[in-house]
C-alpha cells in the first residue's frame, strides 16, 4: 500500500503542477494515466463502474466525480480538484487536492485553505481507541464557525485491495460514537467543504456531484495506515 500510495501522490502532484489557464481537464487526465502506467500501475478509477476517466477532475461548483473532458477548458479563477487512485501489486491509494488557476478570489482561497486544514484537524483524532466520530467531529467543527458546511451524501472510506472498503469515514459526527479506530486500520479521510449550502446533487451524466446552489466546492483526501508506531500518510509524497 505504501507503493500504490506513492505513485497515487506523485500522479496528483503532477497533475497539479499542469493546471493552469487553457489547459483541458482531459489533459490533466492524460498526465495522470501516463504517470500511474508508467511506474508499473493501474488507474483505479479507469473503468471503476464504468468511470471513463483515470482521474476524477472537478471545477469550481463540481465537488466530485467530474468527468475529465477535452471539452472543459480551464479558466483564470477557477479552483480545480484532482482526485487520483492508483491500483498497483493488488493494494490501492487514494488521494485528491485542489488546486488554483490563476487569480483566485479570496473567498475561494478561504474555503480551499479551510478545506485542507480541517484535514488535518481530523487527523489528530486518528489513533488507535478514538471513534470515527471523534474524527468527523473534528472536521465539520472546524469548518463550520468559518461559514462552511461538509457534504453528508459522500463520505471517507477504507481503502486496500478495494478502492471502496468498509469503514465508511464520514465527515461529521458526534464524539465518542461510531466505529472504534484499531491498528491494522487503512482508510481514507477526504473532507469535501462547500461555501454555502451542503445539500449537493448529480448531474445527468450519473456521476458530477455539484452543489445544489452552485456555491464553490473544495476537496482534500489521503490515505491513512494506522500502526502500532503512529499513523502513515500512505499518499503523502516527501
Amino acid at each position: 500500500m505504501k507503493e500504490a500510495g506513492r505513485i497515487t501522490g506523485e500522479a496528483l502532484i503532477i497533475a497539479g503542477e499542469h493546471v493552469k489557464e487553457g489547459i483541458t481537464t482531459k489533459h490533466l487526465d492524460d498526465i495522470v494515466r501516463h504517470h500511474i502506467e508508467k511506474q508499473g500501475a493501474k488507474p483505479t478509477f479507469l473503468g471503476y463502474g464504468g468511470f471513463p476517466g483515470s482521474a476524477c477532475i472537478s471545477v469550481n461548483d463540481e465537488v466530485i466525480h467530474g468527468i475529465p473532458s477535452s471539452e472543459r477548458v480551464l479558466q483564470d479563477g477557477d479552483i480545480v480538484k484532482i482526485d487520483v487512485g492508483a491500483f498497483y501489486h493488488g493494494y490501492n491509494g487514494d488521494s485528491a487536492n485542489t488546486f488554483y488557476v490563476g487569480n483566485v478570489s479570496e473567498d475561494a482561497k478561504k474555503l480551499v485553505e479551510a478545506t485542507k486544514q480541517s484535514f488535518w484537524k481530523g487527523l489528530e483524532y486518528v489513533k488507535a481507541g478514538n471513534r470515527l466520530g471523534d474524527v468527523g467531529s473534528a472536521i465539520e467543527g472546524y469548518v463550520k464557525p468559518l461559514g462552511f458546511s461538509v457534504v453528508r451524501q459522500f463520505v471517507g472510506h477504507g481503502v486496500g485491495r478495494e478502492l471502496h472498503e468498509d469503514p465508511e469515514v464520514p465527515n461529521y459526527g458526534i464524539p465518542g460514537r461510531g466505529i472504534r479506530l484499531t491498528n491494522g486500520m487503512t482508510i481514507a479521510i477526504e473532507p469535501m467543504v462547500c461555501a454555502g449550502s451542503a445539500k449537493v446533487r448529480v448531474l445527468s451524466n450519473e456521476w458530477t456531484v455539484v452543489t445544489l446552489d452552485g456555491s464553490l466546492a473544495a476537496h482534500y483526501e489521503h490515505t491513512i495506515a494506522l500502526t502500532e508506531d503512529g499513523i502513515v500518510i500512505l499518499t503523502m509524497v516527501e
